[in-house]
């Protein structure tokens, strides 16, 4: 008997080529909302690329093609070093990070700990302060004159040099596989209430230790998730820029980013090719690395233990144990919000940092907050970030709800806008922002230095965010509801204002909330795109920080990660009538 295919032919042939014609048929929509995202993106990716095998002119012109930019690279014994410590400084830090989120997760998720539901308010909200502020902080803890030295020179000694130099590789791997510890326990949350704890427990009953459990059963079933979140966590530290600028650059200790960093602020002209090829090799690098991550997500579903035949999560009664696992989060909660943002608020109410000392108590201070509040550069800079964190979300969401509307909908073409919104979730900040320097450079308009150029770049950069979320909203919609509004008359454009959009608005305000969250704290884009008039909270702190600035820092931070909190309270409370309302 004949099988017949999608043509009704027979013919294999045949029904490939439909197969094809149906997948490459755009429609109009498509095709203009294609076109927008091509015209975000291609022009900086070819940027970055042609940059890097072309000498450039002092007015950024492309002159004559080499090789000579790759050759320096890979000859270079600086690049290989650097290359080394951006392994050992990602592994580290996601190893750190690991660590303390998988603690805190099975605590969370699989005890019966006092206050453990807190954990995910206290995560969510300590994403609200900006990591550049993050890193200042543990710096003023862990420096010179800071309060762990001065405990260590008070019981062992006084001596030429700190006991702990913070500027160094360990520096960097603690302070930032900390800073990542909330994420990695939302991650690993999730990870651990899709496990069914049934076997945990048949471990238990059958005379197994917890730490034993722990390690044969609960890693084993949640392998994919651990691998996949170690590697994810990996490469945002392999693109991280804040620790490795601020702590690597004072101890000598470079990674790939700061090398793409120093090579674009070159006193006098920016080397393009240099700073091109150090993104294009590290963009290689973030690939093959997100492609590892998505291989270990494919082969997820030999580990599910999730089926229909009863599975529910259980909780494990600590007894008197739990009251010391409940210390346990309360060390990482102090190490991951109080100490930092004490250290904070203490030295912005100081005339001048001198460390914390007995005397420096009787100094208190608020003028550092008049200093902040008065009319200038700082105010410009919050009123400056709260525009571009708007309208970078505003322009992302409404656009992205479209795209991800037509893709789930299977508009005819759509699926290729998808792909191509996700492309930017590839390129680090740094390299984005070395992509958009490029690209403003060279326009016949002059957008470098603006505001706009920056929003124009963070827009590009969380197109994937956007994307992401409202996939999620417009998946839980049921598409009788479409149905009934375009039977009644109803044309594609007035269902999707009228019916999608009140639909998701819950993921939309999530979303912006979200993105707005992201776009304020980045340092490494808009870092490179910044001009005068055009300061920034994040890249402000970074200059003060670069300017031995430190009390006015701490003022700002703290004003600034007080509003952040409360934003981000706001967006944790958002999420959570989303997912219950969903």
């Amino acid at each position: 008997m004949a099988v017949l295919d999608d043509t009704g032919t027979g013919n294999p042939a045949a029904g490939s080529r439909a197969w094809w014609r149906k997948r490459w048929d755009i429609s109009p929509l498509v095709a203009v909302l294609g076109a927008i995202l091509l015209v975000l993106i291609l022009p900086p990716t070819l940027y970055l690329v042609v940059t890097s095998f072309y000498t450039t002119r002092p007015d950024g012109a492309f002159d004559q093609f080499t090789l000579r930019y790759y050759q320096q690279l890979f000859t270079s014994p600086y690049f290989a070093a650097s290359l080394w410590n951006t392994v050992v400084y990602a592994v580290g830090s996601a190893a750190v990070a690991i660590v303390l989120g998988i603690v805190q997760a099975m605590i969370v998720e699989r005890t019966n700990t006092p206050g453990r539901r807190y954990v995910f308010l206290v995560a969510v909200v300590s994403l609200g302060i900006p990591h550049v502020l993050y890193v200042v902080a543990w710096l003023l803890l862990l420096g010179r004159a800071g309060p762990v030295n001065g405990l260590i020179e008070h019981f062992a000694g006084a001596g030429a040099e700190p006991a702990l130099n913070v500027y160094s590789m360990w520096g960097m791997v603690l302070i930032e596989g900390v800073g990542f510890a909330p994420l990695t326990f939302l991650l690993m949350s999730a990870v651990l209430r899709s496990t069914d704890a049934s076997f945990e427990e048949a471990a238990l009953m059958a005379g197994a230790g917890p730490l034993k459990t722990f390690r044969a059963i609960t890693l084993r079933l949640g392998l994919p998730g651990v691998l996949a979140l170690m590697l994810l966590i990996g490469i945002r530290a392999f693109e991280s820029f804040e620790v490795p600028a601020l702590v690597g650059l004072a101890g000598n200790v470079t990674v790939l980013t700061t090398n793409i960093y120093q090579s674009s602020k070159n006193i006098g002209a920016i080397n393009f090719g240099e700073s091109g090829a150090y993104s294009v090799c590290l963009l290689f690098i973030v690939v093959l690395l997100l492609w590892w991550h998505n291989r270990l997500a494919h082969h997820a579903h030999r580990f599910q233990t999730i089926t229909g035949k009863g599975y529910r999560p259980r909780i494990i009664d600590l007894g008197r144990w739990r009251y010391l696992t409940a210390v346990m989060l309360g060390t990482i909660f102090a190490l991951v919000i109080v100490l930092p943002v004490g250290m904070l608020v203490f030295t912005s109410l100081q005339p001048f940092y001198e460390g914390l000392t007995w005397d420096s108590f009787g100094r208190l201070t608020l003028e550092n907050y008049a200093v902040i509040l008065a009319p200038g550069s700082f105010r410009d800079s919050i009123v400056n970030t709260l525009v571009l964190g708007a309208a970078t979300a505003s322009a992302v969401v409404p656009f992205t709800a479209l795209c991800a509307w037509l893709a789930v909908r299977r508009h005819p073409g759509a699926w290729l806008i998808d792909q191509i919104a996700m492309t930017p979730l590839v390129f680090p900040a740094i390299v984005m922002s070395v992509a958009f320097l490029h690209v403003f450079v060279n326009l016949p308009i002059p957008l470098y230095g603006t505001l706009l150029s920056v929003i124009i770049a963070s827009a590009v950069r969380y197109l994937p965010y956007g994307m992401r979320y409202a996939y999620a909203g417009v998946l839980a919609i049921h598409t009788d509801l479409e149905d009934a509004a375009t039977t009644s008359g109803a044309g594609r454009a007035f269902t999707f204002v009228r019916v999608v959009i009140p639909l998701i608005s819950a993921a939309m305000l999530s979303c912006w909330l979200f993105i707005f969250l992201l776009t304020v704290q980045s340092v490494a884009l808009p870092l490179l795109l910044v001009g005068p008039g055009t300061e920034l909270i994040a890249v402000t702190l970074f200059d003060l920080w670069q300017n031995g600035q430190i009390t006015e820092l701490a003022a700002m931070g703290v004003l600034w990660a007080s509003f952040m909190l409360v934003v981000s309270a706001c967006f944790h409370l958002t999420t959570r009538r989303y997912q219950l309302s969903a």
